[in-house]
């Protein structure tokens, strides 16, 4: 009953991760475009398939602990070799199919995050540049790096 239940989770919690595989992909893309209406549509599609993710992991770790098991691949194994053997082979391998897109989309974020961040960087250095506050770094006669003395926003230049 466990297992057919697991299985299920399974099943559908591979369809959400491969979802939003595709969308974090989207975003990558977006990200570069900097397109942002784009952006705040894959938003309000990934966030109910992250909650689902999270409650399906949550239900899957409370039924490996009710049947005393450890809620990971260790205590999903000690489940699969008490069920038929069909069942629990295929559970497994929808246990390390689930897995193996977590940890893709995992490395999809982590993507997509580096982009953000270096696009707030480049944001936040030509606002200092605008306002004036940041002086880019010129080169002297000897060929190190000066700053200008007298530095004006780019509005009063």
């Amino acid at each position: 009953m466990h297992d057919t239940t697991l299985l299920e989770l399974f099943n559908d919690d591979i369809g959400s991760a491969e979802q939003l595989l595709e969308l974090l992909d989207d975003e990558f893309q977006a990200l570069g475009e900097r397109d942002l209406v784009r952006l705040q549509s894959i938003l309000e599609n990934k966030q109910p398939l992250l909650i689902k993710l999270d409650q399906h992991g949550r239900t899957r770790s409370q039924l490996l602990i009710s049947l005393q098991l450890s809620a990971d691949r260790a205590g999903l194994q000690a489940l699969a070799e008490r069920s038929s053997s069909s069942q629990g082979a295929e559970l497994l391998e929808r246990g390390d199919q689930l897995q193996a897109l977590l940890e893709r989309c995992q490395a999809g974020n982590l993507r997509n995050g580096r982009l953000i961040r270096s696009n707030q960087t480049s944001a936040r250095t030509m606002l200092g540049i605008l306002r004036g506050g940041e002086t880019p770094s010129l080169y002297d006669s000897r060929g190190s790096t000066a700053r200008i003395a007298q530095q004006r926003p780019l509005s009063q230049a």
